[in-house]
């Protein structure tokens, strides 16, 4: 499964980072880099849960950076 990473800057200065594929999925930072790994690693937890719970079986992913 391919996942994408939106990221762009708030007006407030902070960095957002989306995964649109797996709602709820965001977080911010101070930089695009600090955001996009937060968001990749919130979006790892999320898999690796969902995996854990049987909710899913295991593939193949692929995680890609888009700037909004």
């Amino acid at each position: 499964m391919n996942y994408n990473i939106e990221y762009e800057r708030e007006e407030d200065g902070r960095w957002l980072a989306e995964v649109n594929e797996l709602p709820g999925v965001l977080a911010y930072g101070k930089t695009s880099d600090e955001a996009m790994a937060k968001a990749e690693v919130l979006a790892l937890r999320v898999l690796a849960e969902r995996l854990d719970q049987g909710e899913r079986k295991p593939e193949p992913i692929t995680i890609t950076f888009i700037a909004a």
